[in-house]
């Protein structure tokens, strides 16, 4: 059997430490896996949240996920990942891998403060329905679309609060008929938009 407890990032930072080896010892367990239910939102994070997140950092438990590869998934490391000549840092002499990965990239635009972002800010107000604004959050629910985001950069355009987002060209897949098929509902025939799911394992 492997023993599971549930703790809040407040009880790893009261009842938590590291022995001398760096593992993480919780109200006398010692811990092989963080797996994070939490620790997803700015507002997930008190300072003692901060020190409990960078305990568990630091120990050898298995973390899921670990810090860099969370920041990896944010919307902002993918648009400097997205500008030109930053993959090649990481795939030096691998102009053919750099080209096929770019090939996946939507078009992604910085709302920094700057001429940069300016110009993304001037773009997205005389065009909100080609574009998607993003925050920094999990998920796409989050997102920000047509009128909306006029309605969020006009109000954000002059301040630092617009380098909280990110702006990306809107996909618009092909629709195409399919089945719904929902619990104690008869099958409906619609139009419908599919999105590709990945699933993969990487420890680190």
């Amino acid at each position: 059997n492997i023993k599971v407890i549930r703790r809040r990032l407040t009880d790893v930072y009261e009842r938590g430490s590291l022995d001398d080896k760096k593992c993480l010892h919780v109200d006398g367990y010692e811990v092989a896996v963080a797996y994070f239910r939490t620790g997803y939102m700015p507002q997930d994070y008190t300072e003692q949240a901060w020190e409990a997140r960078l305990m568990m950092e630091r120990s050898k438990a298995v973390k899921c996920p670990d810090i860099a590869t969370q920041l990896v998934g944010t919307k902002k490391v993918q648009q400097e990942l997205s500008r030109p000549l930053v993959l090649e840092k990481f795939l030096p002499d691998q102009p053919e891998a750099v080209s096929r990965i770019r090939e996946t990239f939507a078009g992604l635009y910085s709302l920094d403060i700057g001429e940069e972002g300016d110009k993304t800010v001037k773009i997205a107000l005389k065009n909100p329905d080609q574009y998607v604004l993003k925050p920094q959050r999990e998920g796409g629910g989050n997102n920000i679309y047509g009128d909306e985001i006029r309605e969020v950069l006009g109000r954000v355009k002059d301040s630092t609060e617009r380098t909280s987002y990110i702006l990306m060209d809107k996909i618009k897949p092909q629709p195409v008929r399919n089945c719904l098929l929902r619990a104690h509902s008869k099958v409906q025939v619609s139009e419908c938009i599919s999105e590709l799911g990945m699933f993969g394992v990487y420890v680190r």
